[in-house]
C-alpha cells in the first residue's frame, strides 16, 4: 500500500488522465488460465488505486481463492498505463493499467497471481546474475461472424503464407490492429499472412520477460477488439480447423548479464552459443513434457502438436530446420543470439508459460546440463527406429499425459508455486475428463451406421 507521496510514474499517469480527458480506467489482470479480467473504475479513482489499491472478490476468479478467503486487492502498475484506442471518441476515453494482486489479509503479493509467479522466476534469474529477454510470435485466425454476431469457422480470406491482396483480404484488418497496438506503445516489427487460410501473425519487438508477458495479454485483447469492429472474430485457439496448420506462439529467449552482455553468445562456439546457452537449452529439453502442460494448456492444443503440420513434437534442437522443439535462429549481431522455443501456443497464460521456460532453463544452468547434438535433418521424415537411434523423444500426445508429466516434475511445479500448481492441475484434469466423455461428429460419422 502506498502511504507517502506518489512516484514519478504515478504522477505522470494522473497528468495524462487529465490531459487526455480519460473517463474510465480498466484495471487488468489474468486468472490462472490466462483469461484477461478487469475491474472498471472512474478515472478519478486513479490516485486512490495507487495509494490503497482497488478491492475485489477473488472467489469469482478461476483458480484464485475460496469464498471465505475472497478479499483481494489490485495494485496498478503505472508503467503499463495505455489509452485504449478503440474506446476513444468525442464523448469519452478509457485507459488500462495491468495490476498486481495483493492478499488483503496479509498485505503480501498473492501467490495465485500469475504475474507474481513470473516475477518470482525473474527474481531467481536476477539472483544468478541475469535478466531475461523474450519475444513471442503469437498467431491467430480471423473468422466471419454469423447474423447473430457469433463466431463461425468461415475464414475471412483464402490467402497463404506471405500472400497479398486480393487473396489476403484481411490485410486492412491487420493494418488497423497494428495502428491500435502502436497507439498503446508497441514496437511492431512485421505482419503477414500465415500458412493456413485465415491465419495471421504480427510480430512485436522483444523486451524484458515481464513486459513481454504483459504485451501478450494486451495483444490478444487488442486483436479481438479491433477484429470485432470489422465484424470478424479473432481466435487464439490453437487448432480451430482440422487438417491445416494450427496457431503457435514461438518464443525467443535470451539472458543478459549485469554489464549488458548477451550471456547466450560465444564467437568460439560452432553455433555461436555459449555454455550458458547450451545448458539453458538443455534445461528446457529436460523439462519439456511438463512445460507442455503450461505452454499448451488446452485439449485443443494437442490437435496442433501432431506431425505433418509444421508444429514441433520432437524433443530436440536444431540450428537449421524447424522440425525440432527448439531452434537456434541466425543472429546478425552478438546481442541477437537467442534460442526459439517453438512448442508454446497462444492459448497459454503468458506469465506462467514464460515462468516455466525460465525456471527450466535456469535449472539447466544450475545443473550444468549439456545440450545434445543438434539434429540437422528433418525429424518429420524419421521413422520410429531412427528417432530411437538419435535418442529423440516426443512431447505428450494429449492434455492428460501433459498434466501427468507436470505432476511428476518438481522443478516446473516449483516454478508455478504450490497454489497455482494445485489449482492448475485440478482445472486441467477436469477439462480433460470432460473431453473424454464427449462423442464427436467424427465418431458419429464413422461408426453410427457401420456398427
Amino acid at each position: 500500500m502506498t502511504t507517502g507521496n506518489l512516484t514519478t510514474a504515478e504522477e505522470s499517469v494522473l497528468e495524462t488522465i487529465e490531459a487526455e480527458d480519460i473517463d474510465f480506467l480498466r484495471l487488468q489482470f489474468t486468472d490462472i488460465l490466462g483469461v484477461v479480467k478487469n475491474v472498471s473504475v472512474p478515472a478519478r479513482q486513479a490516485e486512490k488505486a495507487f495509494r490503497e489499491g482497488i478491492y475485489f472478490d477473488g472467489s469469482s476468479i478461476e483458480g484464485f481463492v475460496r469464498i471465505q478467503e475472497s478479499d483481494m486487492r489490485l495494485i496498478p502498475d503505472p508503467e503499463t498505463f495505455a489509452v485504449l484506442p478503440w474506446r476513444t471518441n468525442e464523448q469519452s476515453a478509457a485507459a488500462r493499467m495491468i495490476c498486481d494482486v495483493v492478499n488483503t489479509s496479509t498485505g503480501e503479493p498473492f501467490e495465485g497471481d500469475p504475474r507474481y509467479v513470473l516475477k518470482q522466476a525473474l527474481e531467481r534469474a536476477d539472483e544468478m546474475g541475469y535478466t531475461v529477454n523474450a519475444a513471442p510470435e503469437p498467431e491467430f485466425f480471423l473468422f466471419e461472424e454469423d447474423e447473430e454476431g457469433r463466431a463461425t469457422t468461415k475464414t475471412a480470406d483464402y490467402g497463404g503464407y506471405f500472400d497479398v491482396a486480393p487473396k489476403d483480404l484481411a490485410s486492412d484488418v491487420r493494418r488497423d490492429i497494428i495502428y491500435g497496438l502502436e497507439n498503446m506503445g508497441f514496437e511492431i516489427e512485421a505482419s503477414h499472412h500465415e500458412v493456413a487460410r485465415g491465419q495471421h501473425e504480427i510480430n512485436f519487438e522483444y523486451d524484458d520477460a515481464l513486459t513481454t508477458a504483459d504485451n501478450v495479454a494486451t495483444f490478444r485483447t487488442v486483436v479481438r477488439a479491433i477484429a470485432a469492429q470489422h465484424d470478424l472474430h479473432a481466435t487464439f485457439m490453437p487448432k480451430p480447423i482440422p487438417k491445416i496448420n494450427g496457431s503457435g506462439m514461438h518464443t525467443h529467449l535470451s539472458l543478459f548479464t549485469e554489464d549488458g552482455e548477451n550471456a547466450f553468445h560465444d564467437d568460439d562456439d560452432e553455433f555461436d552459443l555459449s555454455d550458458t546457452a547450451h545448458s539453458f537449452l538443455a534445461g528446457i529439453l529436460e523439462h519439456a513434457p511438463a512445460i507442455t502442460a503450461v505452454a499448451n494448456p488446452t485439449v485443443n492444443s494437442y490437435k496442433r502438436l501432431v506431425p505433418g503440420y509444421e508444429a514441433p513434437v520432437y524433443v530436440a534442437w536444431s540450428d537449421r530446420n524447424r522440425s525440432a522443439l527448439i531452434r537456434k535462429p541466425a543472429a546478425r549481431v552478438p546481442a541477437a543470439s537467442r534460442i526459439e522455443a517453438r512448442f508454446p501456443d497462444p492459448s497459454c497464460n503468458p506469465y506462467l508459460a514464460l515462468a516455466a521456460l525460465v525456471h527450466a532453463g535456469l535449472d539447466g544452468i544450475e545443473q550444468g546440463l549439456d545440450a545434445p547434438d543438434p539434429v540437422r535433418e528433418n525429424i518429420y521424415e524419421f521413422d520410429e527406429q531412427k528417432r530411437e537411434e538419435y535418442g529423440i523423444e516426443t512431447l505428450p500426445t494429449n492434455l492428460g499425459e501433459a498434466v501427468d508429466a507436470l505432476e511428476a516434475d518438481d522443478v516446473i511445479q516449483d516454478a508455478l508455486g504450490e497454489h497455482i500448481a494445485d489449482k492448475f492441475v485440478e482445472a486441467k484434469k477436469q477439462e480433460f475428463g470432460e473431453y473424454l466423455v464427449q462423442v464427436s461428429d467424427w465418431e458419429l460419422d464413422r461408426y453410427l451406421e457401420t456398427f
